[in-house]
């Protein structure tokens, strides 16, 4: 862990702020904020708790933990409007629910005769504390996006529709050495440090997905773009 690499971190989902911008703030020179960002000098308290103040977070956070995640995993912070959709999904609980939910959600699919299916994913939340933790199993939810013509007569398959919807997204790239284990959750925890710097609201609403996962290949790359729905 690193109190300057934190701090780098903080100003990145500050809306990109300026060593700059966070010196007029505290009242400091540029100059001691790259210093504390290289770990060369340490702020005193007071301005720790201004520090704190300004970018909502507790001291345990900007000292003990690994807030950083200034590296090339994590890419294009945004706002999104998704457009109204409708999906079909299928929810899975044993100890590798990701890759069964989303193999199911691919063979209806095929089934379907549907080419370049769009196929979402997100923690089924509904497990017991002894399922987790005695038998480590979770769960998961893959769900199939329907082309807007498309109908079916399958009462099994039930059609879930969802109307336009704001989320904010961040794209992860997959690098050989990183692991989806930690890269994932941290792109939640990514998104939601910068909601919570920037005064954004999630929205928990049962008519839509509260947040979702898209994987999906580009130039012989793999990438998975993290959703949550905002106010």
């Amino acid at each position: 862990m690193s109190f300057g690499k934190n701090l780098q971190f903080l100003r990145k989902v500050g809306n990109e702020m300026t060593q700059e911008e966070l010196a007029e703030k505290l009242g400091v020179s540029r100059q001691t904020v790259s210093k504390w960002e290289m770990d060369a000098a340490y702020p005193e308290i007071n301005k720790l708790v201004e520090i704190c103040n300004l970018f909502s977070c507790s001291m345990d956070e900007l000292i003990r933990e690994d807030m950083n995640v200034c590296d090339e995993a994590y890419s294009n912070l945004r706002m999104e409007m998704v457009k109204a959709f409708r999906y079909i999904k299928y929810a899975v609980i044993s100890k590798d629910p990701e890759t069964d939910a989303l193999n199911h959600a691919a063979q209806w699919a095929e089934e379907l005769n549907i080419q370049d299916p769009e196929i979402i994913g997100w923690d089924f939340p509904f497990l017991s504390q002894e399922q987790m933790n005695v038998f480590h199993m979770h769960g998961y939810e893959a769900a199939l996006i329907l082309p807007d013509d498309m109908q079916i007569d399958d009462k099994e398959k039930e059609i879930i529709s969802q109307e336009e919807q704001k989320y904010i997204v961040i794209t992860i790239k997959f690098l050989s050495d990183a692991s989806p284990f930690y890269v994932i959750p941290n792109a939640y925890k990514v998104l939601m440090t910068h909601m919570r710097i920037n005064g954004i609201k999630d929205k928990e609403d049962k008519k839509i997905l509260s947040c979702f996962e898209k994987e999906y290949d580009l130039d012989g790359v793999h990438y998975m773009d993290v959703f949550i729905a905002v106010e």
